[in-house]
């Protein structure tokens, strides 16, 4: 078999071990958070201060949460496989529909914030890699660390007292305009641009190290010309590979961050889903999320095997 089909079918492969797993510790998990769980249910329908006795006992009745738990498990993975999520026990609207529109959210935001955190981490990577001054090299570790240290809820409340707060540029919380994105988009970069540096600042410095980069300045090429032509494709197989690593950060940092900002996406429904334990939702987030993480996972290697010119001039 081929080495890409090969690599396609782990990925099949893992992508359904990861159904597996996540819906099994979702399902065991939320049953056995503390708490009455018709009683939260019934809160998430009408509200905290409209809940009553009765109406606990009525989504008690309804919902058959008295049943066996096995066999409410073994449901879920009978939908799953014929592609039905199942359907909200807070709203009762289909859950695929409803992470659809979500998704597309986080999605923007995902993907905006890594755009940034490439546009502010690489080019400083690059200029420390090919810098001989150790100030600069020095700094950019410091200022790495740094933004790596802190939580992202600790830079998004850093960001909100500055822009928002402080100089009242940009909006704390919401959505429904481009200014709402920035701030949660730039908690997400700054700790995705911190690693990304230091790993272009790595390559780069190996790259202007090894003898066919220096010939290449020998023969009479310019510096411009030499990170153009011999530097940029060699130092960008690293920061892609290094990028599927970061992505455990990037989906950590969504559930946090979009709470946080109160942007309408997957991870702030997963945090409504668990407080108002709606199982299904919180599966069939949980799941999205897992699934989201091996197709970027795909997707990176796919990328790391196109732009690898020694795997081309083999």
């Amino acid at each position: 078999m081929p080495p890409l089909a090969m690599s396609l079918l782990q990925r099949v492969c893992q992508a359904g071990l990861v159904a597996w797993v996540v819906g099994t510790l979702t399902f065991v998990l939320t049953r056995t958070l503390p708490g009455d769980m018709a009683y939260r249910i019934a809160a998430g329908r009408y509200g905290h201060e409209q809940v009553t006795a009765a109406a606990a006992e009525a989504v008690r009745a309804e919902l058959a949460l008295e049943g066996s738990a096995v066999q409410a498990y073994l449901q879920w993975f009978s939908d799953l496989a014929r592609g039905d999520l199942g359907r909200s026990l807070v709203s009762g609207q289909p859950v695929a529909g409803e992470l659809q529109h979500l998704l597309g959210h986080s999605a923007q935001l995902a993907g905006v914030a890594i755009v940034m955190a490439l546009l502010i981490g690489v080019p400083f990577g690059l200029a420390s890699g090919l810098s001989r001054h150790r100030l600069l090299d020095r700094l950019g570790l410091a200022l790495a660390v740094a933004m790596r240290s802190l939580p992202p809820f600790v830079i998004g409340l850093g960001l909100i007292m500055l822009f928002s707060i402080t100089l009242g540029w940009l909006p704390a919380a919401g959505s429904g305009h481009l200014t709402h994105l920035w701030l949660p988009a730039m908690a997400l970069a700054l700790g995705l641009a911190a690693v990304s540096s230091r790993v272009t600042h790595h390559a780069m410095a190996r790259v202007a190290a090894s003898p066919f980069y220096a010939f290449a300045r020998q023969k009479g090429l310019s510096a411009r010309q030499a990170l153009y032509r011999h530097g940029l494709r060699n130092v960008s197989v690293p920061v892609v590979a290094y990028l599927g690593v970061q992505l455990i950060y990037l989906m950590e940092g969504v559930v946090v961050i979009e709470s946080l900002f109160a942007w309408p996406g997957i991870g702030h429904a997963l945090v409504h889903a668990v407080v108002a334990r709606d199982v299904p939702m919180i599966q069939g987030t949980a799941l999205v999320l897992g699934l989201g993480f091996v197709l970027l996972n795909a997707l990176v290697d796919l990328a790391c095997r196109g732009l690898d010119p020694w795997r081309q001039t083999s």
